[in-house]
């Protein structure tokens, strides 16, 4: 079925456009086989309103008269509504909306008609391979090589052609590992740390089930991560009543017996259904105005999503604790390893790491642990929060980390490159993307649908100098050390930036934002070319100004 046969009404005039912070405008409603567009051509310059269906999580529909209204939800929480002359015509539009931005073919999705003028399909796609990391990475030469043995995914659908495995350990072994692990996913390196050389590991749990059932490839795997004498951690992300409930259906966890030179933490974390309910929760209490402030607590209290994120920052501490301070290789794992886990391990290359905290090394960073390693984001993102279509595997795990980054970024405003403003972009490009960068649910699926041949990759394009300057921190400060953010719940804010996003604060603390920005130009400039000797002072003046700047807010 072509796109365009979903298409009933595809121009409506005289429609009123409805949004937050700007009055009601009339104009020409156009429905493609991709985008919804606003014209409003009343002046001579034609003003247009350009929204992905892709981007739409839900619309609403109500008879006004003769008239309807349709109050369309995007995933990127903006709210608006098109007030349509003609009943018929509203139902037109409002079936050919529903259709058009809940499409399931890949190849039919827009990054697969996006063809900007300043960009070609033609070159690499993406920042890094594994391949290049670990020629990168000199201290794992020693110990670690690169394996071939998922070249056709057969061995794990959801791990990419080529992953990091310890030297001794050849590839029949990667093999029986990986049918002990739930989905194929045996223990693979994410991080080596330069200080020390000690490892931070992913995969799945084992498949021990009722019976205790044990791999002996597996053992020999975890043992070869270290060194007879030493001690490793298995970092559980599921309570151990849940990793004992999992052995009734064939899961469970690493036994001592087996595993001597390893000791397990169970940690438990919230997952699927749960996460995606919490998110649901927190967005009503945001965008519900008429309760009260103690209300509007209670109820950002109930939705548990900062209790999400102090889970997340908390697990990921223990792991940077046990690396950076213990000295000791940390293995994580939750059942299927393809969410909790690669968030924990992600947070914790973050706060160890300081070549994660560039703008290329954490679009690397994410590349790596994200869209290499697996994440079904094609299933994850499939809704946001106003969806009212029943959950299926949606669950907001990517998000959930974007806003851990951001509680870093906020209690460490000189030690990440990068501003607020990339971390949104990508909370938008995530749920509905002109790039191919989140399509698909793994590296597999994004082969056999020509992803790489025939999209364009959202990092690449983030790193133009042209655009990467609009997500720079004006701040930053480059440091060797580990960061270590608190986890109090006094220290956790709710992301304004997000959840808020289109109301009166948000656009205030726009304004603030940009007035830093002038305020760091302007000690920049004065300062001339012995700026660097000025730069403490200066981040000093610039963070008391911003600090008073968000004291005016407050009191707005």
């Amino acid at each position: 079925m072509e796109l365009s046969e979903h298409i009933k009404t595809a121009n409506v005039e005289d429609v009123t456009l409805r949004r937050p912070f700007h009055p009601a405008l009339r104009g020409t409603l156009c429905v493609t086989s991709h985008h919804l567009l606003f014209s409003d051509r009343k002046d001579e310059a034609s003003w247009q309103l350009l929204i992905l269906l892709k981007n739409i999580d839900a619309i609403e529909k109500r008879a006004v008269g003769s008239s309807g209204t349709i109050t369309i939800k995007c995933k990127d929480l903006l709210v608006l509504q098109l007030e349509i002359p003609g009943m018929e015509e509203c139902l037109n539009i409002a079936s050919s909306i529903e259709a058009l931005s809940s499409l399931e073919s890949v190849t039919e999705m827009y990054p697969f008609f996006y063809r900007p003028s300043h960009l070609t399909l033609n070159g690499p796609w993406g920042l890094s391979s594994t391949e290049q990391y670990y020629k990168q990475t000199e201290r794992l030469w020693d110990r670690w090589r690169v394996s071939t043995v998922n070249s056709d995914y057969s061995v794990c659908p959801s791990y990419p052609s080529a992953v990091i495995v310890p030297r001794e350990v050849d590839d029949d072994k990667l093999i029986h590992s990986a049918r002990f692990r739930q989905g194929g996913r045996f223990p693979v390196l994410s991080y080596c740390h330069h200080r020390n050389g000690m490892v931070i590991m992913r995969s799945s749990q084992p498949l021990t089930g009722a019976n205790k059932k044990r791999c002996k490839e597996d053992e020999l795997l975890l043992q070869a991560v270290i060194d007879g004498s030493e001690l490793g951690y298995i970092i559980d992300l599921r309570s151990a009543q849940q990793a004992q409930q999992a052995r009734m259906t064939g899961g469970g966890f690493e036994s001592k017996s087996f595993y001597s030179h390893w000791k397990r933490i169970h940690r438990h974390h919230e997952r699927g259904k749960v996460v995606q309910e919490s998110l649901i929760k927190l967005v009503e209490a945001c965008s519900d105005p008429s309760h009260s402030v103690d209300r509007w607590l209670s109820k950002l209290e109930n939705s548990k999503w900062l209790s999400h994120v102090h889970s997340a920052l908390s697990t990921a501490g223990l792991v940077v604790e046990c690396v950076e301070r213990d000295g000791h290789s940390v293995l994580v794992h939750g059942s299927e390893g393809t969410d909790n886990t690669l968030l924990v391990s992600s947070l914790a290359q973050l706060i160890l790491d300081p070549a994660s905290r560039t703008v290329t090394g954490f679009l690397c960073l994410l590349e790596r642990e994200w869209i290499q390693a697996g994440h079904p984001f094609q299933q994850r993102c499939a809704h946001s929060a106003y969806s009212h279509a029943r959950l299926k595997q949606e669950c907001p795990i990517f998000l959930l980390l974007l806003d851990c980054v951001w509680q870093v970024w906020r209690q460490f405003p000189l030690a990440l490159e990068f501003s607020e403003a990339l971390l949104l972009r990508l909370a938008q490009e995530v749920y509905a993307s002109n790039y191919g960068t989140f399509l698909c649910n793994s590296e597999q699926e994004r082969c056999a649908a020509g992803v790489k041949e025939n999209t364009h990759c959202l990092f690449q394009s983030l790193l133009r100098p042209d655009i990467e300057e609009q997500y720079l921190n004006p701040l930053y400060e480059p440091t060797d050390l580990a960061i270590w953010p608190s986890v109090h719940p006094q220290s956790l804010q709710l992301w304004t930036g997000l959840f808020l996003r289109w109301t009166e604060y948000a656009q205030n603390m726009e304004e603030a934002r940009e007035e830093v920005w002038s305020i760091v130009k302007e000690h920049h400039e004065q300062a001339g070319p012995d700026r660097t000797n000025n730069t403490l002072s200066t981040h000093c003046d610039t963070l008391t100004s911003f600090e008073n700047l968000m004291d005016e807010l407050t009191i707005l």
